[in-house]
């Protein structure tokens, strides 16, 4: 027996030769999609096979026209998420690995410095080497103190400190607000694509429930015709 899978098909689309597999029909397009396919071939009929990536592209038109209507001239970001549609591409990734993975030497160590430097271990540390400088200088080394009251050479320290560490914090808050941009950027680009997957979906089904229900009429008319038939041959 023949394998149902190998057979080809013409696509209405692009002309080439596609398997059925490979291929829908018409019947299961949307009507937005169906009218964009008529508009472009006029004598194509939802009987005839479609290549998936012939599909692709009219859904991603349906969606890249629907979106003009509601938004106006689409943005870069928009058109990304409706050519992941028409490729079919995942939206959603882990961003951290690639941001992190593009991090230089310098700037890993101004983040571990960074964060080093607003931990409670900094802190406690910090405040160790002041008690220590100020009793060696106060106490121990009353009469040769290398720092003696009041302390300008800790202020110096302290200043030189507060300059270095300043600029380090705000470097890797920097790089922490990019991240956090891109974040929400593929954030808002996995909600439209999802938003945009579900209106497709929502048109499939209305295109369903009416051939459903164009099925279901024409079964009614065949039984009722049926019914006369009988009723009249019993008369």
């Amino acid at each position: 027996m023949k394998n149902s899978t190998r057979e080809t098909a013409t696509c209405a689309g692009c002309g080439h030769s596609v398997t059925h597999h490979d291929a829908l029909l018409g019947q299961s397009l949307s009507s937005g999609i169906a009218d964009l396919v008529a508009a472009e071939h006029p004598g194509w009929t939802k009987s005839q096979p479609m290549c998936k990536d012939c599909i692709n592209r009219y859904r991603a038109d349906y969606v890249r026209k629907a979106l003009e209507k509601d938004r106006g001239e689409l943005s870069e970001i928009e058109r990304q998420v409706v050519g992941s549609l028409e490729r079919e591409e995942m939206i959603a990734a882990d961003l951290n690995k690639e941001f992190d993975a593009k991090f230089t030497y310098g700037q890993r160590l101004a983040d571990r410095v960074a964060a080093f430097g607003g931990s409670w271990s900094f802190i406690i540390l910090f405040g160790g080497i002041i008690v220590a400088w100020v009793s060696l200088n106060g106490l121990a080394l009353a009469g040769k103190p290398f720092d003696p009251f009041p302390f300008i050479l800790l202020n110096l320290v302290l200043s030189c400190l507060a300059a270095l560490q300043a600029p380090v914090i705000m470097m890797s808050q920097n790089r922490q607000e990019a991240k956090d941009r891109l974040q929400a950027e593929n954030d808002y680009k996995t909600n439209l694509k999802a938003e945009l997957e579900v209106r497709q979906l929502h048109d499939k089904l209305d295109h369903l429930l009416t051939h459903q229900m164009e099925r279901l009429m024409e079964v009614q008319e065949i039984q009722m015709e049926m019914i006369r038939e009988l009723g009249a041959r019993g008369k």
